[in-house]
């Protein structure tokens, strides 16, 4: 039979085994909680990352304001206005384009210090808009993503004249019956673009219109519009001028059209009046380690 020093040593031995056993389970679960806890901080410190640097980006035009002509400097994609005003919330498409192009330099490396993976896609509301989409492809495990709506201007840089605004007429159409206006063109411009009327599709078939210029010979006759755009370099005429007052007149007011200028190799299935005008889009950022 056991003593009752052996019957002790029995019991401390369970005793320190039961407390191993609950000491292993209270690390083991102090573990499992430190870890959900640093995942939650760094999941709530990479989506205020992300969320602040999308702010940044749409809010400020990027330093120096020109970046994008030289892939150099702090990235921003805001518009500038004629006025030389920040537009907030707001993308301008050639800047966009920009950080395509050198997206690993700019935004990998200058916006996340190589830290996380990233892509953008600006989604335009106007379904005759293709989306954009930029940076890395290969989206894998937990994703991280804000979205922000914003004004983007697309192909706006081209237009010279939006008809649906008033302008001016050599004729005197009454501007309550006609959307009429004008500009100024060398002979020059000819050989590096082309001008084009981008008409909304909802209006082609209904409408009516005539290019003339100052020196006006013969008065020409209304022609129909029947088209989303009408190429109008073969309708100016220079007489013995090396340049041109050209005027345009629709034969109804308030016309949803543009007249733009774009460069001889610009990509036809891009003139697009949707194109020519500021849109309302989603931008989405999506991050991922």
């Amino acid at each position: 039979m056991m003593d009752n020093r052996g019957n002790m040593a029995v019991e401390v031995a369970i005793v320190l085994i039961i407390t191993l056993m609950i000491t292993g389970i209270v690390l083991n679960a102090s573990e499992l909680l430190t870890n959900k806890a640093i995942t939650a901080i760094e999941k709530e410190n990479t989506e205020m990352l992300i969320s602040e640097v999308v702010d940044n980006l749409i809010n400020n035009p990027g330093t120096p304001d020109n970046w994008e002509k030289y892939g150099k400097g702090t990235p921003g994609l805001a518009i500038i206005n004629e006025e030389g005003e920040i537009i907030p919330n707001s993308v301008s498409y050639s800047k966009f384009i920009a950080l395509k192009n050198n997206y690993k330099k700019l935004v990998n490396q200058k916006l996340f210090g190589s830290k996380i993976k990233t892509s953008i896609e600006l989604i335009p509301h106007e379904s005759s808009i293709s989306s954009v989409k930029i940076g890395n492809d290969n989206e894998k495990g937990d994703i991280f993503s804000v979205n922000r709506l914003v004004k983007c201007d697309f192909y706006k840089k081209f237009v010279l004249k939006d008809f649906q605004y008033g302008g001016k007429c050599n004729h005197k159409h009454a501007q309550d019956s006609h959307s009429c206006n004008y500009f100024k063109i060398f002979k020059g411009n000819l050989k590096a673009s082309n001008y084009y009327l981008l008409i909304n599709p909802k209006e082609k078939n209904d409408l009516k219109y005539v290019v003339d210029t100052t020196r006006v010979v013969k008065e020409r006759p209304w022609e129909s519009v029947g088209s989303d755009e009408i190429c109008i370099n073969d309708k100016i005429s220079f007489y013995d001028d090396t340049s041109a007052v050209v005027f345009i007149h629709f034969d109804k007011p308030n016309v949803k059209a543009v007249l733009v200028s774009v460069p001889k190799n610009f990509k036809m299935y891009n003139l697009n009046y949707d194109y020519f005008r500021t849109n309302d889009c989603d931008l989405i950022l999506k991050a991922w380690f």
